[in-house]
């Protein structure tokens, strides 16, 4: 539960359980004190927020004892100002995030976003699917369920951890060592969390968190700076559509991919069919997307291909720049696989548009 957020002022304490506020009249600040009912405090600034005071502890082996955070999004009805959220997930072109944290030794806890998933555009309570991604963990604390394996995604390397707390189903994905500041797109632990099988490309993204799960003392933690927002398909930082794309080049809108593979123990091709199914012509095009856990690009063809972490890239070369209304253009690559049958990508973006797959 929340209570309606209030506009921030400068260096803002918070000590009431669910006490929370507004900064940059766009994010909600949350004290969040859940799980015991000793004293928690935070001071909010313009740009984040600092436990001053975190008494009290909980066993490592249960569930932690609150979890301040600043979210973007919507929380147990309380949405902050001017959120496009719940978006559905196929039609998210990119969420940009950034979080900076200042960390302390005399604690236990983890530093972490949580972002939430569900089959429906919920605004309140509990959603279907939660992800962890756990920057920093100090203690013997472990995330919920078992670890699964790895992960690359952003260019590290995470551990993954799936399970159930009972009310909703949990995928973790831990840093092997502390990440003191980051930027990242949430849309690759989301697609990643597809690839898995925990959400669907039709279900809900709802908020965006982060902050901290402390388990023993706290105060000092801080985080100094969040950002997060949600563009739709078109790609534009407003999240409202008519942006421009990657590249610069303008967002095309219509397009279809289609996606063929052929494999072997551990290898692969795969080629990718792009057709303009709007009526505009696209001159000049990126596309990006999600290779799912275990795979890797080697070399390619029709395209200038780079990856980062788990995400794909590819730009045109000359004769294949263009694509009429109705027209189609390919491009191909090879790649590695940890074995068994390659899965395939399940989110395309031209130019920043989310396409259809067929």
């Amino acid at each position: 539960m929340a209570t309606t957020a209030q506009s921030a002022r400068a260096d803002e304490q918070i000590c009431a359980q669910y006490g929370s506020t507004t900064i940059q009249g766009k994010y909600v600040v949350q004290n969040n004190r859940w799980g015991t009912s000793a004293t928690q405090c935070i001071n909010v600034t313009s740009t984040g927020f600092r436990l001053t005071q975190a008494d009290g502890s909980v066993p490592t082996n249960g569930a932690p004892k609150s979890y301040p955070s600043v979210y973007y999004g919507c929380h147990y009805t309380n949405c902050s100002p001017g959120t496009n959220l719940p978006m559905q997930v196929g039609s998210i072109g990119s969420a940009p995030s950034s979080i900076s944290y200042t960390y302390v030794n005399n604690a236990v806890y983890n530093a972490s976003y949580d972002i939430w998933l569900d089959p429906t555009p919920k605004k309140d309570g509990v959603n279907r699917t939660e992800i962890m991604i756990w920057l920093n963990r100090v203690g013997p604390i472990q995330p919920i369920g078992s670890r699964v394996g790895t992960a690359n995604i952003g260019g590290r390397s995470w551990e993954v951890w799936t399970g159930s707390n009972g009310s909703n189903d949990v995928i973790s994905f831990i840093a092997p060592s502390a990440i003191a500041s980051m930027s990242f797109d949430v849309m690759d632990f989301v697609d990643e969390t597809v690839n898995r099988g925990m959400a669907q490309r039709s279900w809900y993204l709802t908020s965006i968190q982060a902050g901290f799960e402390p388990w023993q003392n706290g105060a000092g933690l801080a985080v100094n700076s969040f950002s997060a927002s949600v563009n739709t398909g078109s790609g534009d930082g407003g999240g409202t559509g008519g942006g421009t794309g990657g590249g610069g080049e303008p967002a095309p809108s219509g397009c279809e991919v289609t996606y063929t593979t052929n494999s072997w123990s551990n290898g692969f091709t795969a080629d990718v069919g792009i057709k303009n199914t709007g009526s505009t012509a696209i001159n000049g095009w990126e596309m990006n997307f999600a290779l799912p856990s275990g795979q890797s690009v080697t070399s390619a063809w029709n395209a200038t291909v780079s990856t980062s972490g788990g995400t794909v890239t590819a730009r045109p070369v000359d004769h294949n720049r263009n694509i009429a209304p109705g027209g189609t253009q390919s491009f191909g690559f090879q790649g590695t696989h940890t074995g068994g049958t390659p899965g395939e990508p399940t989110r395309f973006t031209l130019n920043g548009t989310v396409c259809t797959v067929r």
